[in-house]
């Protein structure tokens, strides 16, 4: 029998113990089975090389797609083949050069990088939960965890151990801060009323994919087109995500007892240094948003869209100039105030600093960008989707029941492979266009996957923040093991998973816009 102290009788083994071998080696399969796959760029340079193959041969056999509801038949192009040849060397560059996700998001990257490394971003952190009550803290990390997406990774990083802070300052017990500071972070990654680079790669990717299909023509794809979905997500799940930190995650964690020496709080207020580049960067951001909104709102206001209309108009359009000048304005009017730049060359390092972190992406995105060039040039992107269509019509998978089963498939690749751009631009081109067939627009194909992309990016070992939460968590529970952490983390999949989902579908039951005039339906 297990003894008073709660272990295990000799020779005997705990349900605890069991439970987490089972869970341990869930755990080695799905790192195993990651390991096991390619570095992303050597995927995407391997599926090239297989389209190049796949399409040679149907060309040969003589494969041809028509596009269901028009009389336009298309015939598949082989790579390979004089005709695809002469296409390659003339487009090679110009597929890399004009693909929609590089500009934006290395222009949204050199800003929202001058304003973190100016210690903008943390500080605005700090001044949102240095105040809040006690009973709040939980619903308040848990909102601002859902809005992280705005500073890519930087979110990651530096808000789990904040919020640890601010729970032991509180008296709250700090693991429950950071862990459900990280896995409202991760779970809910790409929802938030905020706009960031994540924006931006999601829709050059879905702006791309759509153009297969002649119905993209008419449509409006703009980085805006989930902002009605992902605002409205953030809020309940930042809801959700305190409830599940305070009710759940924080109970099973018992009572927090420091160690020998520990100090028991620690001052988050900001100094009065940070309080006046806070207050001054609020008033020139509120300036600037004011004058972009005084050209764009008032009749007749020169952002206006054709004929007077908000939508579409240059503002929604170029709201990545826009989100540029304010990320720039916040950034250089911080550093300068609290003296963390000193002069242009501090703002160029901190600019180039950021760019060049994304080398990796950039590498990435050359070979991303020729993978979807010649899914468009070959037609086998029209073909796919079109069987696609006609697979999930034949076992009955239609409507919003087919958004549920992909956004299951995203929630389980995201196991395996991390990175959304990765994956959207694995699987956006076959579903955007066979979700189109089936009358869904790709703002809704759009906005299933943040769902997949996001719910299950807390759990899996293929996340390369997941040993750093761990080594945070050990300096509260040194005993602590990977195992302790991801079924800590696990209480959050689900719920965020089914509650994003029945979120989604209010919004596609109701008919309701998910962005500015990004509909259901193709319209």
């Amino acid at each position: 029998m297990p003894a008073v102290t709660g272990l295990p009788a000799p020779g005997g083994t705990s349900p605890d113990k069991e439970r987490r071998g089972r869970l341990d080696r869930v755990l080695s399969f799905i790192e195993r089975a990651g390991n096991a796959l390619p570095n992303p760029i050597v995927l995407f340079a391997g599926l090239f090389a297989l389209l190049a193959v796949v399409s040679t041969v149907l060309a040969l056999a003589g494969v041809s797609v028509t596009v269901p509801g028009t009389d336009d038949t298309k015939p598949i192009g082989g790579l390979l083949s004089g005709e695809g040849l002469r296409w390659l060397l003339e487009n090679l560059i110009p597929n890399f050069a004009t693909f929609p996700p590089i500009g934006a998001v290395l222009v949204l990257m050199m800003v929202v990088g001058l304003a973190e490394k100016t210690g903008l971003l943390e500080t605005a952190m700090r001044a949102t939960l240095a105040r809040v009550p006690r009973a709040v803290l939980p619903y308040a990390v848990a909102i601002i965890a859902s809005q992280a997406h705005m500073m890519s990774d930087v979110g990651a990083i530096v808000l789990p151990p904040l919020a640890g802070l601010v729970f032991k300052s509180a008296g709250r017990h700090p693991v429950a801060g950071l862990i459900g500071g990280f896995a409202c972070v991760t779970a809910g990654y790409a929802a938030g009323f905020t706009i960031g680079s994540l924006d931006a790669l999601y829709v050059g990717i879905t702006q791309q994919a759509a153009s297969v299909l002649p119905a993209a023509e008419g449509l409006h794809i703009h980085v805006l087109i989930n902002y009605f979905f992902t605002a409205a997500s953030s809020v309940v799940l930042g809801l959700l995500g305190g409830f599940l930190i305070s009710r759940v995650l924080e109970p099973r964690l018992g009572t927090y007892q420091a160690a020998d020496g520990e100090a028991t709080g620690e001052d988050l207020a900001l100094t009065p240094v940070q309080r006046k580049g806070l207050a001054v960067t609020c008033a020139v951001v509120g300036v600037y948003l004011a004058a972009v909104l005084a050209l764009w709102l008032p009749p007749g206001a020169p952002l206006r869209g054709e004929g007077g209309a908000f939508v579409p108009s240059p503002v929604l359009n170029g709201v990545v100039p826009v989100l540029f000048g304010a990320f720039l304005l916040a950034g250089l009017t911080y550093g300068f105030t609290v003296k963390r730049l000193t002069g242009t060359e501090d703002v160029v390092t901190a600019m180039t600093d950021s760019v060049k972190n994304m080398s990796g992406y950039i590498v990435m995105m050359f070979f991303a960008a020729q993978v979807i060039a010649v899914f468009t040039w070959s037609n086998l992107g029209v073909l796919l989707a079109v069987k696609a269509a006609a697979l999930f019509n034949s076992i009955g998978v239609t409507g919003f029941w087919a958004i549920i089963a992909f956004v299951l498939l995203a929630s389980c690749l995201n196991l395996v492979i991390l990175s959304g751009s990765a994956l959207w631009s694995l699987v956006g081109p076959v579903f955007i266009p066979a979700f189109m067939l089936m009358d869904m627009s790709p703002a809704l194909s759009q906005a299933a996957f943040r769902i997949g992309d996001s719910a299950t990016g807390a759990i899996t070992p293929m996340n390369p923040y997941l040993l750093l939460v761990l080594a945070m968590v050990r300096e509260y529970e040194p005993e602590a093991r990977l195992g302790t952490l991801i079924s800590r983390l696990a209480i959050f999949v689900v719920p965020f998973l089914l509650v994003w989902l029945a979120i989604l579908g209010i919004f596609y039951g109701l008919d309701l816009p998910l962005g500015p005039g990004a509909h259901i339906g193709v319209k």
